[in-house]
């Protein structure tokens, strides 16, 4: 299973629609606060639809009660700044993936202890980044595929019609 982790994310609708994302892979999402929003907000209600009661989720008071929470974790920090691409690396299972706040990412204090897990996106030359749940849906997806897709449906179905 794999772990995301957002630190202090801003806006509920990018987090309801991660949190849809998470329920949709199996994966876990961690939330570190402060946040943005109250859990309970109509837009990330919105966002998430009829799948937040389904997430798995855990909400942190801060990034040290998180490490204190889940020691050993092996933690990839997505980011901007990264040397390497979130391709480069093979996601472990039970791995974390960690996203900053949509203003400003992960803070660099963080981000200098873990240099060595950080990835990034490519992009074009000049842009700053992407939205946020575009951006956990990739690392995501890359993950999953490393791992062969376990336990999710690989086959979809027509909803009227066969591919027959």
């Amino acid at each position: 299973m794999i772990n995301i982790v957002l630190h202090e994310p801003e806006m509920p609708a990018n987090t309801g629609n991660i949190g849809r994302t998470c329920v949709a892979t199996g994966a876990r999402l961690h939330l570190i606060e402060p946040m943005g929003f109250r859990i309970n907000d109509k837009m990330l209600e919105r966002a998430g639809l009829d799948y937040w009661d389904r997430l798995d989720v855990s909400t942190y008071l801060d990034w040290n009660d998180f490490l204190e929470k889940n020691p050993g974790a092996k933690i990839y920090m997505a980011t901007t700044k990264a040397e390497r691409t979130y391709a480069d690396v093979r996601y472990e299972d039970d791995c974390y993936i960690m996203f900053g706040k949509e203003s400003a990412g992960i803070p660099e204090e963080i981000l200098v202890e873990h240099r060595d897990t950080c990835v990034r996106i490519p992009m074009c030359p000049g842009e700053r980044s992407l939205n946020l749940s575009n951006a956990v849906a990739i690392v995501l997806y890359e993950a999953l595929r490393q791992q062969g897709f376990a336990g999710l449906e690989e086959e979809g179905q027509l909803h009227r019609l066969s591919w027959n």
